[in-house]
């Protein structure tokens, strides 16, 4: 397995980070014990950066020394024995956690090779293990795991034309399996998941910039996706893997990323919290893919404007579970109109109860990860404290079904009631058995509370009474002695003592023992003191080997209660989405839709984040008949992009089960939404904006159906007038008689307006403007400034307005004045449809014959420059350079 460089770190050379120091290649045999252990466990885990524990440290040699001290910014230091000198770098083992984030987002792999030995136990060489390996996919410590999201690995097999798709949360123990069939369908899902880890099969291929996500990419070795490796790997978590996985894809798929948890975690058989492996279909969610999720903001903020994502301005929920959720919803909503109104129903009686909202609310708050909890005591890495969490959580739970029986009864909280266990055996078990608060080590005692066990509560009584009797020696020994400043200590070397300074010796009685000379004093002890030493540390050694097996016992009780436990973290979670949606709802206004067969009808609606981030938003209706074709014309600046796009979100709620910003919605349900608003170039890839345009036109074109809403702005920009225009018109009309997905299609290109009359389905709606003018020697003219008033109206816009849109943005006067000279003249000679023409690059009526008088040689050419400028990618420079030069050719 190797680590792709583009992973956004370095790139990893394993034999640059593990191999001997120069000069030791030749001598391995020489090396001391240590480095030798430290050389064959990065051998063995030559696609990791090996961090070696010696004693409070992990410690890193050689190469891999000096890259972790530039990725950590620690201090190189050396070592020096008979192997010679070498560098070394040490990251503390109580704060490793901070250090492993900068290498996993350095691009590497982390493998933690621990003490599996004391060194007292051992012989010789202490023993040491790799014990887990840290990838961006398999992270399972809190402090490198993001709150409330998903944490996937996943895997990619392709066999012939399908390309299966299986990934897992070693946080939560969550499987999931899917197919898809085709290389969009597979960017789509993927984003969907938005892996942290990928690995790709052989034979498979990921286009990585269709994501918009970017993991770490893994080149599996072929062995691992096997099939007979991957029948066994996964007949060792199912009894029947047929009934689970539905091709031998899948059933590869799911073996490898199954396997490779396992290697990551240190196991060699199956990882028992590993529950659940859930096979989906994609079809089952509306479909989003990466360039939808990218210019929609659903979770990725564009900087097209707004400062949030509609995660963000949805995400009101109580806890982590509740987080997890809604981001599920929101990358899979729902295409069953009976779920979908099942959502809305739930929603709607939470929004009409604010008290008992309110209260389901506040005790969700209560609420710990109970995912990530279940998935610890799972894998037998839970402390007390995550056991107390646990212990909280069910705490919360009568609380949460208190508030959940005042609601009145929808589907869906009735079997959310249904769900919601309170599991008071394993609720009563840690009240009973675990401290209030516990620390953190669950093997040096003050874990287990007094009265749960009679045996190591008699051990800690011997304990405590041996102290109490130690205590009192100290008062008896000065009264029986006569010497007052004797006092009574104890320290890890000597044990207990009694120590007397040296002026008081010929005091002391027959019956002490020297245990110790110091400078100015001796130590001693008595019979009986030692008595009590030996039984109170024996009572204390007893105690906490006691203490720590019924630990082990209790979180193995809890353990087994994981379904219950994974079910009821599902039940509280989508309590809390339901909850955050109803509370968004009644805090923004936004109203329940209704569904039918028809198109989209939309009554003031609103962009959810836009309307967040201003003070004013102007509503406006969407009357969209199904498979029709609407064209969006208008200004710069006027609003069609936040139209469009307010459209779609509108939608993307509504199947997430979510109200909507709108006083009325009535909407048919959408299988895949589609976008091509915006772009960029790809330099990198080989794309420029126009390419790049095209391969998303061309995804479009393909894939879209009449059950498809379709957002396409300024289509054909980026080439010639003459080329854009016939692309776009083209454009229309395959959608208008080929797809039939009802589409918004914003344009410039004002002579598309016409094709409403030869239509059916094509209507023209445009943003309107106001401009101030004055009269002036008999002419109308431009004088002051535009007002885009972001208001949606029936039919073509009369005007592009884009002299003044170029003034808005901070044009220098000059290039603006000329501009206006240029379009009054124009419209002049040629009639209004000109001035569309100058406005933004379009020549308006469709025939470039018409530009200019044919005899009229420095005409036709100076038409013909201006028909190929492409004003909207025109810098301010080019435009004056451009001025100039078409100045002194009117003048020759």
């Amino acid at each position: 397995m190797d680590a792709d460089s583009d992973t956004g770190g370095v790139d990893v050379d394993a034999a640059a980070v593990t191999g001997p120091p120069d000069g030791m290649v030749d001598v391995r045999d020489d090396l001391t014990p240590m480095l030798s252990q430290y050389f064959d466990l990065c051998t063995e885990y030559e696609d990791a950066l090996l961090l070696f524990q010696n004693g409070d440290f992990y410690q890193t040699y050689c190469e891999a020394a000096a890259e972790t001290a530039r990725v950590c910014e620690l201090t190189l230091t050396e070592r020096e024995d008979s192997t010679g000198t070498y560098p070394m770098a040490g990251i503390p083992v109580d704060n490793a956690a901070t250090y492993v984030e900068r290498l996993l987002d350095a691009g590497y792999r982390v493998a933690v090779a621990e003490q599996v030995e004391t060194p007292e136990e051992a012989s010789g060489l202490v023993e040491r293990a790799v014990t887990q390996v840290v990838t961006p996919g398999t992270v399972l410590d809190d402090e490198l795991l993001g709150t409330g999201t998903k944490n996937y690995v996943a895997a990619v097999v392709q066999d012939g034309e399908t390309r299966a798709v299986a990934a897992v949360d070693a946080a939560t123990g969550e499987c999931l399996i899917t197919s898809v069939d085709a290389d969009a369908s597979l960017a789509a899902e993927l984003d969907r998941l938005a892996p942290a880890e990928l690995l790709v099969g052989p034979g498979a291929t990921v286009d990585r910039e269709a994501l918009s996500v970017s993991p770490m990419t893994t080149d599996h070795e072929a062995a691992a996706m096997d099939a007979e490796g991957a029948r066994d790997t996964l007949e060792s978590y199912v009894a029947r893997p047929d009934a689970v996985v539905e091709n031998e894809a899948e059933r590869r798929a799911c073996g490898a990323v199954l396997a490779y948890a396992e290697w990551t975690q240190g196991d060699d058989g199956p990882l028992e919290y590993v529950t659940r492996i859930t096979r989906y279909d994609p079809r089952e969610a509306l479909g989003l893919d990466a360039t939808a999720l990218r210019s929609l903001e659903l979770f990725e903020n564009r900087g097209t404007g707004a400062s949030e994502t509609l995660f963000d301005v949805l995400d009101e929920t109580a806890c982590a579970l509740g987080r997890r959720a809604l981001d599920g919803w929101l990358r899979r909503p729902l295409v069953d109109r009976d779920s979908i109104e099942a959502r809305h129903d739930a929603v709607a009686a939470l929004a009409d109860d604010a008290l008992a909202r309110e209260e389901i609310r506040a005790a969700l708050a209560d609420v710990y990860d109970l995912e990530r909890l279940t998935g610890r005591v799972s894998r037998e890495r839970a402390n007390a404290r995550d056991l107390r969490s646990l212990g909280a959580t069910l705490d919360a739970v009568p609380a949460v079904l208190e508030g959940l029986d005042a609601v009145e009864g929808t589907e869906r909280l009735d079997h959310l009631r249904e769900r919601i266990d309170p599991l008071d055996s394993v609720r009563n078990l840690v009240d009973r058995a675990i401290q209030p608060d516990p620390p953190v080590e669950v093997t040096e005692g003050g874990v287990i509370r007094e009265g749960f066990d009679d045996e190591l509560d008699d051990l800690r009584a011997t304990e405590r009474e041996g102290r109490a009797w130690v205590a009192d020696l100290e008062a008896r020994e000065r009264e029986r002695t006569g010497i007052d400043s004797l006092s009574v200590g104890h320290n890890q070397v000597h044990g207990y003592y009694i120590e007397v300074t040296d002026p008081n010796l010929d005091r002391v009685p027959e019956d002490y023992t020297r245990r110790q000379t110091l400078k100015n004093a001796e130590r001693f002890y008595t019979p009986e003191l030692k008595r009590r030493e030996d039984e109170i540390l024996g009572a204390a050694e007893r105690a906490d080997t006691l203490e720590y097996e019924r630990f082990r016992e209790v979180r193995a009780s809890v353990a087994e209660e994981t379904e219950r436990l994974k079910a009821l973290a599902d039940a509280l979670a989508e309590l809390d989405a339901l909850a955050t949606l109803a509370t968004v709802a009644v805090e923004r206004d936004y109203t329940r839709p209704t569904f039918h067969e028809g198109g989209i009808d939309i009554e003031a609606g609103r962009h959810p984040v836009v309307e967040a981030t201003q003070e004013r938003f102007v509503p406006n209706d969407a009357a969209l008949p199904p498979e029709s074709v609407t064209l969006v014309t208008g200004p710069n600046m006027s609003g069609k992009s936040t139209y469009m796009r307010q459209v779609a979100l509108i939608v993307v709620l509504a199947q997430a089960g979510s109200f909507v910003p709108a006083t009325a919605a009535h909407l048919p349900v959408v299988d895949r939404v589609f976008t091509r608003v915006g772009a960029s170039d790809d330099i990198a890839g080989g794309q420029s904006t126009f390419m790049r345009e095209m391969t998303e036109l061309t995804s479009i074109l393909h894939e879209a159906t009449p059950d498809s809403l379709v957002l396409l702005d300024e289509v054909g920009r980026g080439t010639s007038t003459a080329d854009g225009r016939a692309i776009a018109r083209a454009t229309v009309e395959f959608l208008h008689d080929e797809v039939g997905a009802t589409t918004l299609f914003a344009t410039h290109y004002h002579d598309l307006t016409d094709l409403a009359t030869a239509y059916d389905r094509v209507r023209n709606l445009h943003f309107a403007a106001e401009r101030e003018r004055v009269d002036e020697e008999g002419e109308n003219r431009p004088a002051g400034d535009v007002t885009f008033l972001h208001r949606v109206a029936e039919g073509p816009a009369s005007s592009s307005y884009g002299v003044e849109v170029a003034r808005l943005a901070g044009v220098p006067d000059p290039v603006v004045e000329r501009a206006r000279a240029l379009v009054t003249d124009r419209r002049a000679t040629n009639g209004h449809e000109a001035e569309m023409a100058f406005d933004e690059g379009s020549d308006g009526d469709g025939d470039e014959s018409a530009d200019a008088d044919p005899d009229d040689g420095a005409d036709s050419d100076i038409a013909a420059t201006l028909r190929e400028t492409d004003l909207a990618t025109t810098t301010p420079i080019e435009a004056l350079t451009l001025l100039a030069d078409l100045q002194e050719r009117v003048t020759e």
